[in-house]
């Protein structure tokens, strides 16, 4: 952890980056994964990891031979991530999700199979969420997941614009409770 600076103080300094107060429970990260056939997943992306909470759990679970990007713009976060982080199956992008399809073409992958996102859409303009949300969509493939949590189900009319299945859950065990999303083509 940084020296002097806590998760909350993030958050409260940059709300629309930061879209929690604390890090995601652990009921939330075992309902974020658990439609995730790991066996037969090999190029994963994750949004916005924060901490690392997520990208811990999946590391664990992903086979040898696949690969992980992860995005996060934050720059702390991002450092921090790549100090206690160290695997060969991971890449760290310090840069912004909607250029998902520039850093699949730059690594070679032609679709994903999961992506995974921790993005606050309801602090972004519209707009902005639509194109990401597009953008996740298009770089899928076929049988590929996007999976996301949100606080509350304002997105759910972006999310079901965007993607034809869209499956909700809930936990009540987290701060605060979540709703997860688990989208497909």
């Amino acid at each position: 952890m940084l020296p002097n600076k806590s998760f909350f103080q993030r958050f409260w300094k940059e709300k629309k980056m930061v879209g929690a107060i604390s890090p995601s429970s652990t009921f939330l990260t075992n309902k974020m994964l658990e439609n995730i056939a790991f066996d037969k997943t090999k190029v994963l992306v994750e949004i916005g990891p924060g901490t690392g909470v997520f990208t811990k759990k999946v590391l664990s679970r992903m086979q040898a031979d696949s690969v992980f990007l992860v995005f996060e713009l934050n720059t702390d976060f991002h450092q921090e991530l790549q100090t206690k982080i160290v695997d060969k199956r991971v890449v760290f992008i310090n840069d912004s999700a909607e250029k998902l399809q520039d850093y699949l073409d730059q690594f070679n992958i032609h679709k994903v199979d999961v992506i995974i996102s921790s993005l606050p859409l309801s602090n972004f303009y519209k707009r902005f969420t639509l194109k990401l949300l597009r953008t996740f969509q298009s770089c899928l493939s076929d049988s590929g997941k996007y999976i996301q949590f949100q606080y509350s189900l304002k997105q759910k009319k972006e999310l079901t614009h965007v993607f034809s299945k869209v499956n909700i859950t809930f936990t009540l065990w987290n701060i605060p409770p979540a709703f997860v999303y688990t989208c497909s083509k």
